[in-house]
């Protein structure tokens, strides 16, 4: 689940391995690109943490944020 914190929406994904990770990752990339908004990210080993807020609107959430974190979920099958 996503939670709104600090003007930014943060999720934390964990997998079964680096590969799975780093797959998702790839995806993310590519839809990410495709709307021209770019998360902050980690990725240690299994587990991938997402950060999303738009630099140009102040560093606060707005509608590009909801509309990745929705793309994000739907790789998910969520």
């Amino acid at each position: 689940m996503w939670t709104e914190t600090n003007n930014s929406l943060k999720r934390e994904f964990v997998f079964d391995d680096f590969i799975e990770a780093f797959a998702f990752m790839t995806k993310v990339a590519l839809i990410a690109e495709k709307m021209g908004h770019h998360p902050l990210w980690t990725n240690v080993y299994n587990k991938v943490e997402i950060t999303l807020s738009t630099h140009d609107a102040g560093d606060i959430v707005t509608e590009k944020d909801r509309k990745l974190a929705a793309e994000i979920d739907k790789l998910l099958g969520e």
